[in-house]
């Protein structure tokens, strides 16, 4: 069994909304990875295309990887799991008010929130072709979150054959 980091399988989830007004049925649209398509009467606040994050979820991973402290309270307590934090990627790219959505650890939820704010330079989202400020929820992993196990499986010859 190899084990790999992969911290981009927790990435798989990220959703967007966006910050405009809602529309009169008062909810919120989620847009969800796949989803994303030009409409001929859209909603006033769904963007075209949503944000992206330069190199897309895998370097976005490898962003968190890097930067991210595992804090030695969360360490010693063996604290594993995500932070879900709300951000806007604003209309030049930039990441601000970000807020915990879903709480791991005081000491945890602190270091998400430092590291998100670090990030910078993504495509904002469009609307007609204009860019469009809008939240995001980013999942943010800590501990063995990031860690997916693989198992190899080994090809046997089939039984009863004689080569």
């Amino acid at each position: 069994m190899k084990i790999l980091f992969i911290p981009l399988a927790l990435l798989a989830g990220i959703t967007a909304h966006a910050q405009q007004p809602a529309p009169a049925t008062g909810q919120t649209i989620i847009l969800k990875p796949g989803q994303m398509q030009v409409q001929r009467n859209p909603a006033a606040n769904r963007p075209d295309r949503a944000p992206v994050y330069p190199g897309g979820e895998q370097s976005m991973g490898l962003f968190f990887l890097e930067h991210i402290n595992y804090p030695a309270a969360a360490r010693a307590n063996n604290v594993s799991g995500k932070v879900l934090v709300n951000a806007t990627v604003n209309e030049d790219g930039s990441i601000s008010n970000p807020v915990v959505a879903q709480s791991l650890s005081p000491e945890c939820d602190a270091e998400a929130l430092r590291v998100v704010a670090l990030l910078s330079g993504w495509q904002p989202a469009m609307r007609r072709g204009h860019p469009l400020p809008v939240l995001v929820q980013l999942p943010v992993p800590f501990g063995a979150a990031g860690v997916m196990h693989v198992e190899q499986v080994r090809r046997q010859p089939a039984r009863g054959r004689h080569q």
